[in-house]
């Protein structure tokens, strides 16, 4: 039988993919790695970097290439059949891993190319050499044989407790639906959200509407539903999923797994001789010190925490009654469109997505000098799926894109990049990245396209920063190329700043047309938009201070359960928060950033990579926002040097000295004065 996993050249045939497909795919190409890498280790007398290194990054590409599209499709096209056989590969793969990770071999003639060759090899080799090493060590390649072993088991078996916490999320979510039969109980809610909910209704054989969890649905509903009970029926069904209470009780439970998780992690932290799991954490990252970590939140914490609470006093006062954590979204939406006359039902007819993607990319074609234009007819795993392919200016391709922009049942909530093909030149490889670009905007209904809120727009700015990182990339060694080797509170820098753009005037005007007349948004409605960015703005930071505080204290301690998870997020709340939060909150089993994806005790990166953003705008603020020397210098210093250079240096490269804090606090419009950070 044909296997398209097992392909290494051209791009992923997504509607050939079966199921039957994935686990033999994998374990062939781990069969063949395994014995490629004693061959290797034979043939490198003495390890050298073309000998050793080189043919060792093809081997990983290779298991890379063939993983890639299984991980993708068990996020956007979730069938019980896949779920299944992505979890059978997730010990074989995590295993193997850990063989790597722990080959003692391997270990030491990483060593001596590095002792014998480093010198006379490039910096940016020389730093896969030094970040090889230390993750040999991180994987406890120096462990007695008892504790090696446990500490491999150990990993297997986080790896699949995060995908299944991940699972619970997804079908705790789908499980839920609301049938209204009343049209008064959707008062004053969008029309695409009204029509969304009759066509699901309809598609189900049912009268009336029928409302879900899926992230568009539960926005609207929240921010706009006059219907006090309906907001809190949807809140209530929100922050408990994947929990012990509310409407989808025990079902779904996520409280084990975070046990579990929590437990793993820390054993894992202590067999290799860390106090606990964010210091281990930490060991791969920019940030020194978890204590260091702590203050730069708690100091944001108190720089933000007054206006916060006049923001929140604002609201109450505006709401003109008692409030309760189903109403803050209501009334906030209320209040912005009182102070600002503006809203994002007012201005979703202005942002059709086609516009945008044409508008955000001349926008990065302007500032970066590059192309991207339709890239033909490819396979793909859904008809809303569109692909392009980025050139130089000369017309040389960089790279390709997959955007897959709606929310739809069988697809992991948020919005992602994730690669497809990661870029190499080795011998017998040449390979151009690939990236997908993953969203869930409410999908067009049958008689209108696909129409973002400002907020969508600015997600879609961010996400597409992490693509350029991607595709970008100059780097030919796979483990340095794009986002590969980035320290993850770096990560998020070219996502963050991109960001800024979706609120400059220039760029808005680009992106923005009305999708029925190709009208320009109206000059008073831009100011009042851009006049609106830091509204809030306190408690939003306060709210993401709050999630990474929670994080870095859940990991820096011994292993609770999951009353004892609650309670540390309480004590968080108790602490910083000014929203009012009911007892049975369950925020924290939904919280797959640091349960089922990379942010364990890594949450604070958001922050801490927004210090180096928001510091790396202010360059365009004092040059022009689309200063094209601005944007040459960004390119080459940040995007195209992947993990080959240290964050800060190659941040120092591009700023001409460290990050300073105070553009940051500026953007916010919290405050300048000195904050302690990168």
């Amino acid at each position: 039988m044909d296997n398209p996993l097992l392909h290494e050249t051209g791009l992923p045939a997504f509607s050939r993919i079966r199921p039957a497909h994935v686990e033999p795919a994998i374990r062939t190409v781990i069969e063949r790695s395994r014995a490629q890498v004693e061959e290797i280790l034979a043939a490198a007398q003495p390890p050298r970097w073309d000998n050793l290194v080189m043919p060792l990054e093809a081997m990983e590409h290779r298991l890379a290439r063939a993983w890639a599209p299984v991980g993708h499709l068990n996020a956007v096209h979730n069938t019980a059949a896949l779920r299944e056989a992505y979890n059978a590969c997730l010990p074989i793969l995590s295993d193997f891993g850990s063989e790597l990770g722990q080959h003692e071999g391997l270990f030491r003639a990483y060593e001596r190319v590095l002792a014998e060759q480093g010198p006379e090899l490039a910096p940016g080799q020389r730093k896969i050499l030094e970040d090889a090493l230390r993750d040999f060590r991180l994987a406890g390649v120096a462990l007695p044989p008892a504790e090696r072993a446990r500490f491999r088991a150990i990993m297997q078996e986080l790896s699949m407790l995060g995908a299944r916490f991940e699972e619970h999320l997804l079908d705790a979510t789908q499980a839920w639906r609301l049938e209204v039969h009343d049209p008064a109980r959707l008062d004053g809610l969008p029309e695409d959200a009204r029509t969304r909910a009759r066509e699901a209704a309809q598609s189900r054989g049912l009268d009336g509407w029928a409302l879900t969890l899926d992230f568009p649905a539960y926005h609207a509903v929240m921010s706009h539903a006059t219907d006090r009970e309906l907001r809190r029926e949807f809140y209530t069904a929100w922050v408990t999923r994947a929990s012990e209470c509310g409407p989808t009780a025990g079902r779904f439970d996520n409280g084990p797994v975070m046990e579990e998780i929590l437990r793993l992690r820390h054993e894992a932290a202590r067999i290799l001789g860390f106090e606990d799991y964010a210091e281990l954490s930490l060991a791969t990252k920019m940030a020194p010190s978890v204590a260091e970590v702590r203050t730069f939140l708690e100091d944001l914490a108190r720089r933000s925490r007054k206006a916060a609470l006049a923001e929140m006093e604002a609201i109450r006062q505006f709401a003109g009654q008692p409030l309760e954590a189903w109403d803050i979204a209501f009334w906030s939406e209320r209040l912005r469109e009182h102070a600002y006359e503006v809203s994002d039902e007012e201005l979703r007819p202005y942002f059709p997505a086609d516009r945008v993607m044409q508008g955000l990319f001349e926008t990065a074609g302007e500032l970066f000098d590059i192309r991207i234009v339709p890239g033909g007819k490819v396979d793909t795993w859904h008809d809303d799926v569109e692909f392009f392919r980025i050139e130089n200016a000369d017309g040389s391709v960089l790279g390709h894109l997959y955007t897959d922009l709606y929310a739809r049942e069988q697809k992991r909530g948020g919005a992602w990049m994730d690669e497809c093909v990661g870029r190499a030149r080795l011998a017998g490889i040449e390979a151009l990245p690939v990236a997908f670009l993953v969203c869930n905007f409410m999908p067009p209904t049958g008689t209108r396209p696909g129409l973002l809120s400002h907020d969508d727009v600015v997600t879609l700015f961010h996400e597409f920063g992490h693509c350029l990182h991607h595709l970008l990339t100059r780097v030919d060694w796979p483990s340095a190329a794009g986002i590969n080797g980035v320290a993850w509170d770096a990560v998020e820098l070219p996502s963050q700043f991109l960001e800024n753009f979706a609120w400059h005037p220039t760029v808005i005007e680009r992106l923005s047309g009305h999708f029925e007349s190709g009208a320009p948004l109206p000059r008073e409605m831009l100011e009042r938009l851009i006049a609106s960015r830091n509204f809030q703005s306190a408690m939003q930071m306060l709210r993401q201070v709050e999630f990474a505080l929670f994080d870095i204290r859940l990991h820096g301690r011994a292993p609770v359960d999951a009353a004892g998870v609650v309670a540390e997020l309480e004590a968080v709340r108790r602490e910083i928060a000014v929203v009012p939060y009911p007892g049975f909150n369950r925020f924290a089993h939904g919280f797959s950033h640091i349960f089922g994806g990379g942010y364990a005790a890594g949450y604070y990166s958001y922050k801490w990579a927004e210090v180096l953003s928001a510091d790396a705008f202010s360059l365009f603020e004092e040059r022009g926002v689309m200063d094209p020397e601005a944007g040459r210098r960004f390119r080459e210093c940040i995007l195209e040097v992947g993990g080959s250079v240290d964050a800060l240096e190659a941040f120092i490269a591009f700023r001409g000295r460290p990050p300073e804090p105070e553009p940051l606090l500026r953007l916010s419009g919290i405050g300048t004065d000195t904050l302690s950070a990168a």
